[in-house]
C-alpha cells in the first residue's frame, strides 16, 4: 500500500486494530451505501477509499460505552 503511508494512518488512530476494523465497516458503508466523504479517490477499492478518508481526518472511532449492549453482541456471555 502506497498511498495513504501507513504513518499517517497510525497518527490518526490509536492502533493498527482500530485501524483495521474502522476502515473494514467504513468500506463495507462505501460498498452498501456510497456515501462518499471525498471529491476525489486516488484508490479503486473501498477498504482504499476508506483509508482515504481516515487520513483525511474524517472518520474517528466511536468511544464505546462499556454498560450498552451493542448488536454483534447479541449472545455473548460474561465470563
Amino acid at each position: 500500500m502506497l498511498y495513504p503511508s501507513i504513518d499517517v494512518l497510525k497518527g490518526k488512530v490509536d492502533s493498527k486494530y482500530s485501524l483495521v476494523s474502522l476502515a473494514s465497516k467504513r468500506a463495507r458503508q462505501l460498498q452498501e451505501l456510497g456515501n462518499f466523504k471525498l471529491s476525489e479517490y486516488k484508490s479503486h477499492k473501498p477498504v482504499g477509499k476508506a483509508l482515504e478518508e481516515v487520513a483525511a481526518g474524517l472518520l474517528e472511532m466511536e468511544i464505546q460505552d462499556a454498560n450498552k449492549v451493542y448488536s454483534d453482541e447479541h449472545n455473548r456471555s460474561k465470563i
